[in-house]
């Protein structure tokens, strides 16, 4: 199996491409929206419940994680948006603009700050473990919608986020303090 940094950009790398058709191609939003969301949703899940735990507590990458967890939790609000939205209607290249400007901003600080971090501090061996786990994850997970995380899933969510008193809370009451952070 592959590096997890290797997979993870791999998954960036492909995301562009598909916002690149989503912007030049209008003809193909129909078809190229929801394999977009099924990758943006099942990649998010999967750094989620493997990388960011490993980035926070082996790699040092703390606030980095809080900060990508963020903006996991804004971009997933703009898909779920931008997946409302008629292609043909005139707001969506609004909406799509804006999910591709807070994707792309999240993207570039990952690969500039959080990934640098994992091939510093993690040998070989361990960010192919890594990449293996997020491998099965992300498989796990393709095929799921913006906002269908499961509680547990909101729990890792807000632990990457730091949030306090998590384990005490609703899925509403997590899915919130998520939301406002």
């Amino acid at each position: 199996m592959a590096d997890v940094v290797d997979l993870i950009m791999a998954d960036h790398r492909e995301v562009e491409r598909l916002f690149d058709v989503l912007q030049n191609e209008p003809d193909k939003r129909a078809l190229t929206l929801p394999e977009l969301s099924a990758l943006f949703v099942a990649h998010s899940r999967a750094e989620e419940a493997e990388v960011y735990p490993v980035a926070r507590g082996e790699a040092g990458e703390t606030d980095e994680v809080a900060h990508s967890q963020e903006e996991h939790a804004q971009a997933e609000e703009l898909l779920a948006q931008l997946k409302a939205t008629d292609p043909h209607d005139p707001s969506f290249e609004t909406k799509l603009n804006e999910f591709v400007e807070a994707v792309q901003h999240h993207v570039d600080e990952e690969e500039s700050q959080v990934l640098p971090g994992l091939r510093d501090r993690l040998d070989d061996a361990r960010r192919e473990e890594l990449g293996n786990a997020f491998a099965a994850s992300r498989e796990k997970h393709i095929g799921e919608q913006p906002g269908q995380e499961t509680k547990q899933e909101l729990l890792v969510q807000a632990r990457n986020a730091g949030i306090q008193g998590a384990a005490g809370m609703s899925k509403e009451e997590l899915a919130q303090a998520l939301k406002s952070q």
